[in-house]
C-alpha cells in the first residue's frame, strides 16, 4: 500500500514495547523505508564522512555521539531518499535533535507505542537466553521444557545484564525522562498519535488503520 505523497513518519516506544516487530509489519504492509538510527550511523561511519569519523571517535572513547554530529549524519541519510516515504526509528532522541529535523526534513506524523511499563518489565525480566546459540526463552510465553535449561543442549540459560530487574527499571526511567519533552513537542505540533496496549498483535491493527487513513489523504 502506498501513499499519494511521500509520508515522513517517526515511531517511538520504550525498550521492550514491540517497536521492532511493529516497524517490520508497517514496512511489510506499506511502501515505506525503515530507517534505523543505528543502521544510518553505521552507514555514515562506513562512508568515512566527517560526521561519521567524529561519531566513530566518540564511540571509541565510550562517549555518547553529540547531537550536532547525530543530526548531520541522520539528516544526510534522510536527504538521499527525500522523495520516498520512510519510518524513522531511534531518532530523534532529544528536543535538540527534533528541532534540527524539523528544520531540515519535518515529519508528518509520530507514532508512539504507549505500552505500560509493568507489561514491559514482565516481558523483559522473564526473558532467558542460551548463550551459545542465542535461543531466547520466556518463562511465561515460551518456557524451556526444563526450567533454567536449554531444550536442545540442556545447558544452563542465562539472563542478560540488561534484562535483570534493576537494569530494566533504570532503562525505562532514562527513556521516560528523555522522551517526555519530545512527546510533548510533537503533541503540541498536533503530530503525535498514541497507541496503548499490551500486545503487538492487538496494537498493530490500530496502527495499520491509522496509516490507511493517511494513504487516502
Amino acid at each position: 500500500m502506498s501513499f499519494k505523497k511521500a509520508l515522513r513518519a517517526i515511531i517511538m516506544g520504550p525498550p521492550g514495547s514491540g517497536k521492532g516487530t511493529i516497524s517490520a509489519w508497517i514496512v511489510r504492509d506499506f511502501e515505506m523505508k525503515h530507517l534505523s538510527s543505528g543502521d544510518m550511523l553505521r552507514a555514515q561511519m562506513g562512508k568515512g564522512t566527517g560526521a561519521g569519523v567524529a561519531a566513530k571517535a566518540a564511540i571509541a572513547r565510550g562517549e555518547l555521539v553529540a547531537d550536532d554530529v547525530m543530526n548531520e549524519m541522520i539528516i544526510a541519510e534522510i536527504e538521499e531518499i527525500e522523495n520516498e516515504s520512510f519510518l524513522l526509528d531511534g531518532y530523534p532522541r532529544t528536543v535538540s535533535q527534533a528541532a534540527a529535523l524539523d528544520e531540515a526534513q519535518p515529519v508528518h506524523t509520530v507514532i508512539n507505542l504507549a505500552v505500560p511499563f509493568d507489561t514491559i518489565r514482565e516481558r523483559i525480566e522473564n526473558r532467558w537466553v542460551h548463550q551459545g546459540s542465542g535461543r531466547v526463552y520466556h518463562t511465561v510465553f515460551n518456557p524451556p521444557k526444563r526450567p533454567g535449561f536449554d531444550d536442545q543442549t540442556n545447558e544452563p540459560l542465562i539472563q542478560r545484564e540488561d534484562d535483570k530487574p534493576h537494569s530494566v527499571l533504570a532503562r525505562l526511567d532514562v527513556y521516560k525522562k528523555q522522551t517526555e519533552p519530545l512527546l510533548a513537542r510533537y503533541r503540541g505540533q498536533g503530530k503525535l498519535t498514541e497507541f496503548t496496549g499490551t500486545e503487538s498483535k492487538v496494537i498493530y491493527p490500530e496502527v495499520k488503520k491509522f496509516l490507511e487513513t493517511l494513504v487516502l489523504a
